[in-house]
């Protein structure tokens, strides 16, 4: 089947809250799910059905109204059916995933979040999509969907979610700050270019995204960062781009958040 008519076909499939419960896809070495080959960015849309997908290669940055989060290979993302939602992809893209019924999300989260995958899960997923295109599955596919929802229900979150203010002023600051993570400027520093006192930023962070100013700061360099490496830059590149004073403290700040160094974490990723 041409890319393209796959692509609409499965969109169609995607958007009907009748038929199986779950529709699956894999995709390998080609743009994953609705997504097309080399575009990197698509404006607010939303599902009928919950989303549950998994990048294999490439990163995927997803805003929602709420804030923004990020997925890096071998992360699932969720996303709530109806959730307005844009998305961002860096690096060349593949992966799987499902769309689930409305009705059959009721074990999942409420909001978008980033969550773990296994490889029962990957394994009932791939056995999953071999019968996308059919209209109605047998009793043997059935009990697989249902382990399959099982599965992605008991999948633990990850901390990639990247929370965003409300408060206007400290809005500013942090789209300033994800537009120059290298900005180093201090908290009093901020809170003067924002018209703020330097209580009344640390308080509003505090209350509005659950972090501090300054961890608050540090994941949006994660974001930034994992993006860049899954574009190919060198670790060196990516650490001065973000304002770290050396290579090694970036890299301390990566172990830090997920247990090894760059290199060896996207090796990892790339023969999971």
């Amino acid at each position: 089947m041409d890319p393209k008519n796959k692509r609409e076909q499965l969109y169609t499939l995607i958007e009907r809250i009748d038929g199986p419960s779950v529709i699956a896809y894999w995709n390998e070495g080609e743009a994953a799910g609705e997504y097309d080959q080399g575009t990197h960015e698509y404006g607010w849309h939303s599902h009928s059905r919950g989303q549950f997908f998994c990048v294999e290669s490439g990163l995927v940055h997803v805003r929602t109204a709420k804030g923004s989060w990020l997925l890096p290979p071998h992360r699932a993302g969720w996303m709530p059916p109806g959730e307005q939602h844009m998305v961002s992809i860096s690096g060349p893209m593949s992966g799987w995933g499902v769309f689930i019924t409305p009705p059959d999300c009721s074990c999942l989260p409420a909001e978008p979040c980033v969550i773990g995958v296994t490889e029962l899960m990957r394994a009932l997923v791939r056995r999953a999509s071999t019968w996308t295109w059919e209209a109605q599955l047998d009793e043997s596919q059935e009990r697989l969907t249902l382990v399959l929802l099982e599965e992605i229900c008991r999948a633990q979150r990850e901390p990639l979610h990247l929370p965003m203010p409300m408060d206007r002023r400290a809005l500013r600051i942090a789209f300033a700050l994800l537009e120059k993570p290298e900005d180093n400027r201090s908290l009093d520093e901020w809170a003067l270019w924002a018209g703020l006192s330097p209580r009344s930023l640390s308080r509003l962070f505090r209350s509005e995204t659950a972090l501090s100013f300054a961890q608050w700061r540090q994941l949006a360099r994660l974001s930034r960062g994992l993006e860049r490496l899954a574009d190919g830059e060198p670790v060196s590149a990516v650490a001065d781009a973000l304002g770290y004073a050396s290579v090694s403290a970036f890299v301390a700040m990566f172990r830090r958040s997920f247990g090894q160094p760059p290199a060896r974490y996207f090796a990892a990723q790339g023969s999971g």
